[in-house]
């Protein structure tokens, strides 16, 4: 077993790859009380094209079958995985994003049990047709609730105006029509393409003997049979540089209007180390700009330009990248105004160097900080895996970030690849 020093967080990671080619990362915290395990595959909502296992033409599948499969996999001889680990004291959930899906338990006690239950549970999918149509309504209900959420509305809208091709504009659980499409037999291809271990990412952290829960791991592994590792074919995404709609106004029944302006972001970096310090630096330049200690933050407050429910948030993932800001507001036209102007004249911002020292400085507290928790531990270490970084480096990538790393970012904010969706009160 590996055995990973950390030296800027003090902290220990154990990693062990099994024969069956699944990665294990342990991160023993002696002083938690609780343990968390994330299993993780890549396998997310935007892989809805690819070769399955097995076969050599590629296929289409039906969109927010990722989500759909993460229903499924909870199905348990007859029982439910969350039935079954509240037997053991534990709690148990699940997440679909956009590039993975990951399972995860937590706990205080029984944690080796709760290892190896999470490990039986991904790695047996158990449906039948009737399970699988029963399975439709309840996902029915949940994208009639986001269809009816207008915070969802305005965030998913603003992405789904910056993308002409990508699946990224696509909802995570689908539509109620690819829903209905989608059937038992689609649902074992994609878990039998994207489920093999080799896909796949253990993590547990807390309060765990390093040598005890490898060995537990080591012995499961051992009594399941997979098929040797293939590689994975997905479709490559082919996206235009244009954004697909200007500006588009929703008319829901809400307190305040809503608007988010978002900016697509077309250079999409293959290195992990350029991706990293792309994300630092731009999430950096936007603490410089909108932290409740910023000038320009305070000063559009003063005027109610904005309110406390204002952000800014920049996303990337495997092959796409963006920006949003925005928040709720009573006059969306004077805040998209000031958006406007500040991304026309974003060449002309000074930083100085002394607020840019003081902000890293902050960011390098608050990343150790969340090595204070389990669950961000575990969330931030997934998040990160497939995207090539390991978590427990980035206190050290922020320190490294410089003030010309921040200058460098203002290419990206560009009216032609702005974005404007609002929620308007009726």
């Amino acid at each position: 077993m590996e055995k990973l020093y950390f030296k800027t967080l003090k902290e220990t990671l154990y990693h062990e790859t099994m024969d069956n080619g699944l990665e294990v990362f342990l991160l023993p915290k002696p002083d938690f009380e609780k343990t968390y395990g994330l299993f993780t595959t890549k396998f997310g909502a935007i892989d809805t094209t690819f070769v399955p296992i097995n076969q050599d033409e590629m296929i289409k599948v039906e969109d927010g079958i990722a989500h759909f499969l993460e229903h499924k996999m909870f199905d348990m001889n007859g029982s439910d995985a969350s039935d079954e680990f509240a037997k053991l004291g534990a709690s148990t959930n699940a997440f679909t994003s956009s590039s993975r899906t990951a399972y995860l338990f937590s706990t205080t006690t029984n944690e080796y049990p709760c290892i190896e239950l999470l490990l039986d549970f991904v790695q047996k999918l158990e449906i039948t047709p009737d399970s699988v149509e029963k399975e439709k309504g309840i996902i029915g209900q949940e994208i009639k609730m986001y269809d009816d959420d207008p915070d969802w509305r305005v965030y998913f809208g603003s992405i789904q105006n910056l993308y002409c091709n990508h699946p990224v504009a696509v909802d995570i659980a689908g539509t109620v029509e690819t829903v209905n499409n989608t059937t038992k037999e689609m649902l074992e291809l994609c878990y039998n393409t994207f489920y093999h271990p080799s896909n796949m990412m253990l993590f547990v952290v807390g309060n765990i003997e390093a040598d005890k829960a490898i060995s537990v791991i080591k012995e499961n592994q051992a009594k399941k049979d997979f098929e040797a590792a293939k590689e994975i074919v997905c479709q490559k995404n082919i996206e235009p540089c244009n954004i697909k709609t200007k500006e588009e106004i929703l008319t829901m029944d809400v307190e305040m209007n809503k608007i988010i302006v978002s900016i697509k972001i077309n250079e999409i970096l293959n290195d992990p180390k350029q991706k990293i310090r792309r994300e630092l630096a731009i999430n950096l330049l936007f603490d410089l700009l909108f932290s409740k200690s910023a000038k320009l933050y305070n000063e559009w407050l003063n005027k109610g330009i904005i309110n406390d429910s204002f952000s800014a948030n920049f996303t990337q993932e495997r092959d796409y990248a963006f920006i949003q800001i925005g928040c709720d507001c009573d006059d969306y036209q004077i805040l998209k105004d000031h958006l406007f102007n500040l991304i026309e004249n974003f060449k002309d911002i000074e930083i100085s160097k002394d607020d840019f020292e003081r902000i890293k400085k902050k960011n390098i507290g608050l990343f150790i900080n969340l090595f204070n928790g389990p669950e961000s531990i575990a969330n931030l270490f997934s998040r990160y895996y497939f995207e090539g970084t390991n978590a427990l480096n980035l206190v050290d990538e922020i320190a490294k970030i410089t003030l010309d790393d921040i200058y460098e970012m203002f290419k990206y904010f560009d009216l032609e690849y702005t974005s404007t969706c609002i929620v308007k009160k009726k």
